[in-house]
């Protein structure tokens, strides 16, 4: 771990103080900012002491909160990182950039879009950074993507699809009847970073019916969710597939993304090869033109962080400073974590605004919002905001 500092890492001359707020995911990202060479204090919040007393000992973090607000209100803290439920995401969001600090935040942005326009108006009012945390455009099967479409690799793109189908059962409450399109980032992303657009607008539909003991708490009638997303400088449709409860499928995240010479098809499973199609020339009898399918390994592309974060891109193993033994753990998200960590951290230090700013994070967001609310009219249109 960084037990130092660093001179000159922060805007004012000293490396960034940062907070992680949510210590279930969020103890992921406690070593990668504790060895990161810009940062120097590491704090937690957390509502629950046991939890706190873990992971504090775990990672020899002294700096402990049980509320977010005496983070807010200590100078010390430069920026947050929120990875507290969906739920609190735009009120955290919206404290910590009142309060004069940066903030990351995991996805989705918010839920509702007065609370993206809020989030959005908040930080340029700060003046301060906000970065949603999006892993799928952090991943190495992404990485690989874009390297080959940026090199031309792939031709002009033609088609993407994104799915996320995970079952919810024995989740948190506040998970239960949760609308799938509102956590459409992880699935839609990797073609708005690819492409550099934004959504237009939407047409979805409801797949199934829930059972009625979870459609309580958001009043969401479908387990699954189907929509069409049109871009607004681009000719490429996102054909999107969420699905949260009722569905007979272990848990898959990924994407497929298709150009007129070269395609990529991703299982979704952790650690799999992407596939790659290949036009061929029409054959000689001129009835269709077939495709070479070859396996590709992505490369972790560790080159691109710091020294001290390049081993968390693939499993690792900690050793607790609390005297325990060895813990290994697996490089969640296609080994992303420590580039979101990366960038919100440079992001700041360089005085510039995160990859994944606050319009762009909104843009993100938006369209899975509005998804829903197709879905809700029955396949509506419905168009997308700006921001």
């Amino acid at each position: 771990m960084n037990d130092g500092r660093v001179d000159g890492s922060g805007a004012d001359g000293r490396p960034l103080d940062v907070a992680v707020v949510g210590l279930g995911f969020g103890a992921d990202f406690v070593p990668l900012y504790a060895d990161h060479p810009h940062v120097g204090r590491v704090g937690l919040v957390d509502s629950s002491p046991e939890r706190l007393a873990a992971v504090g000992d775990r990672y020899g973090i002294t700096d402990r909160y049980t509320r977010l607000d005496d983070v807010l209100a200590d100078d010390r803290w430069d920026a947050v990182h929120i990875l507290a439920p969906v739920a609190f995401h735009a009120e955290y969001s919206l404290a910590v950039l009142r309060a004069g600090k940066h903030c990351a935040c995991a996805v989705p942005m918010a839920t509702e879009l007065d609370d993206l326009r809020a989030i959005v108006a908040a930080q340029r009012e700060s003046g301060k950074n906000y970065m949603m945390m999006e892993t799928s455009a952090y991943g190495r099967e992404y990485l690989l993507a874009e390297e080959m479409y940026r090199a031309g690799e792939l031709g002009a793109l033609t088609l993407y699809r994104g799915y996320h189908i995970q079952n919810l059962d024995g989740y948190p409450d506040y998970w239960q009847g949760y609308p799938p399109m509102k956590y459409i980032t992880h699935a839609l992303s990797p073609l708005l970073a690819l492409t550099g657009s934004t959504v237009a607008d939407v047409t979805a539909l409801g797949s199934a019916r829930m059972s009625e003991e979870r459609t309580a708490h958001f009043g969401n009638p479908f387990p699954t969710e189907v929509g069409l997303f049109r871009l607004r400088d681009s000719d490429v449709v996102a054909d999107i597939t969420m699905s949260f409860f009722q569905i007979a499928r272990s848990y898959v995240e990924g994407f497929s993304v298709y150009g007129d010479q070269r395609s990529l098809e991703w299982s979704g499973v952790p650690d799999e090869p992407m596939r790659m199609f290949e036009l061929l020339p029409l054959g000689p009898q001129g009835r269709g033109r077939s495709a070479r399918e070859t396996e590709l390994e992505p490369p972790d592309f560790a080159s691109r962080l710091p020294e001290a974060l390049a081993r968390y891109v693939r499993k690792y193993t900690l050793t607790p400073a609390d005297g325990g033994p060895p813990v290994t753990k697996v490089a969640g998200h296609g080994g992303s974590h420590p580039y979101l960590v990366h960038e919100f951290v440079s992001s700041i230090v360089e005085r510039r605004a995160p990859a994944i700013d606050a319009a762009t994070s909104a843009a993100w967001t938006a369209p899975g919002i509005c998804a829903h609310e197709s879905a809700l009219r029955d396949g509506e249109r419905v168009p997308v905001p700006t921001f």
